[in-house]
């Protein structure tokens, strides 16, 4: 398969069957079809320790058995010392401080229950003591106290609150039905005129004929049809119809995120609308590879690493930095297999997630808007991972982008601009997150640098 065939599953760069290995998978997040288990996804999680079975637990003071001779009195008698009941009431002398033995542990044992005694002298005073100290007046009781004020406060600015205030009204439950399966996930409002944003996995099982049902925060519901879609990048547009006053969102520049940096994720988690949670930015141009549900076109995607809990149905939803602008589209996770009741298995959250950066989301969602389809960057060359690291360039097609450059077969990519490569996927992830006609310095392992004029091509959607 060639790079010019736009069924190429790998439009900018495809593997060579014999170097191509199993490369880390991030597990797409909608709810829809079930989903082979990612080869990325570690496989189960630590299973606790059981108790052995027959253990018994000693009681701390335990009766003795029926048939059972007691050694010592109670709780503890000197050896030749008479018995007597700790209940007696007649004048005992104090009994002198009895010898330690070795290898008795009786000793811990009248040192415990003396110690059990003097702890219930001390509380009975304590009691005692309270019940003088409070003279029969008025209890206090939380209540009797009045209902505090409804707060009215404008949540703080920069606060995760505030950001929850300004998105929810533009964050959507996407119902996804198609011919063999079902699900959902989320989008958020582009437009005041229905126009909504989301991953192409949540919909696509819908592109058949299928149908979708927008579910707005008011609990508004409304029909939408798909405008376009890019498998490629995992990027969808749909539009909704005779809903009017849509708040759109605000999009922010994902270029400038740092690592550390504060983000709020909303979406539709296991179909709970509305769901806000809150992390940090992980890690930033991460590579990612996904497969869509349906037997798509892999996504790979330069993706956001978050920390903030999304789960199957955040897919499609915004990731927004703490001014209220969404930076990304939540897509993907890392995730261990939890096995369900029909003994298939979905992937949970476990702290990884990933997320489109808008940057990239944004120029796909125009190109649709305007035409219906997406346009994919691409140089025209097979890669592989290289075995010291970077992408090997296993083919270049003739008249491509790379060819024009001086790309040539066997040179190895370790820089993409700054960024460094440290495999196939990273070079792959590296082209598509750029806009086509982009001039970008490739660094060649050998020290040269050659300048790439990243080509374009439509994206085929089946």
């Amino acid at each position: 398969m060639t790079e010019n065939d736009p069924s190429a599953p790998h439009d900018d760069a495809q593997q060579s069957p014999e170097d191509a290995k199993t490369p880390p998978r991030g597990t797409p997040l909608g709810s829809g079809p079930q989903q082979q288990p990612s080869p990325w996804s570690a496989q189960g999680a630590a299973q606790q320790a059981a108790p052995q079975t027959g253990q018994q637990q000693a009681a701390p003071h335990s009766a003795p058995q029926s048939g059972q001779q007691q050694t010592g009195g109670y709780p503890w008698t000197p050896p030749g010392a008479q018995q007597q009941s700790p209940y007696a009431t007649a004048t005992m002398q104090t009994p002198a401080v009895p010898q330690q033995r070795r290898g008795s542990g009786k000793l811990v044992a009248g040192v415990a229950v003396l110690a059990l005694l003097v702890g219930g002298g001390a509380g009975a005073a304590g009691g005692y003591l309270t019940a003088q100290n409070s003279g029969g007046g008025s209890s206090y009781s939380a209540l009797d106290q009045p209902v505090p004020a409804q707060q009215t406060a404008t949540a703080p600015a920069g606060s995760v609150e505030a950001v929850a205030q300004k998105l929810s009204p533009s964050v959507v439950e996407l119902q996804v039905s198609g011919r063999s399966a079902q699900g959902e996930g989320s989008g958020f409002v582009l437009s005041t005129d229905g126009y909504i944003l989301t991953n192409n996995h949540v919909v696509e099982v819908a592109a058949d004929g299928g149908q979708i049902q927008a579910v707005f925060q008011d609990g508004t519901k409304a029909a939408a049809s798909i405008v376009g879609r890019d498998p490629t990048t995992d990027v969808a547009v749909v539009k909704v119809n005779g809903v009017k006053n849509l708040t759109p969102v605000t999009l922010g520049n994902s270029d400038n995120m740092n690592v550390g940096q504060s983000v709020v994720a909303i979406g539709s988690p296991f179909e709970l609308a509305g769901t806000v949670t809150s992390g940090i930015v992980s890690a930033l141009h991460r590579p990612v590879r996904a497969g869509g549900s349906e037997g798509d076109q892999t996504t790979v995607m330069s993706a956001i690493q978050t920390d903030a809990a999304i789960n199957p149905g955040n897919s499609g939803g915004p990731l927004a930095n703490l001014q209220g602008q969404v930076i990304g589209i939540n897509s993907a996770i890392y995730s261990p297999q939890s096995s369900s009741g029909m003994g298939q298995s979905e992937a949970t959250n476990a702290g990884i997630g990933f997320a489109i950066p808008i940057n990239q989301a944004r120029r796909t969602a125009q190109e649709i808007i305007d035409t219906g389809k997406a346009t994919q960057t691409y140089i025209g060359a097979n890669v592989s991972d290289a075995p010291q690291g970077g992408a090997l360039i296993a083919g270049v097609q003739a008249g491509s982008p790379a060819e024009q450059a001086g790309l040539k077969q066997n040179d190895v990519v370790t820089k993409v601009d700054n960024l460094v490569i440290n495999d196939a996927d990273g070079l792959i992830a590296a082209v598509r997150t750029r806009a086509p006609g982009d001039k970008v310095p490739f660094t060649l392992s050998d020290g040269r640098t050659v300048q790439v004029t990243l080509g374009g091509q439509p994206v085929p959607t089946n």
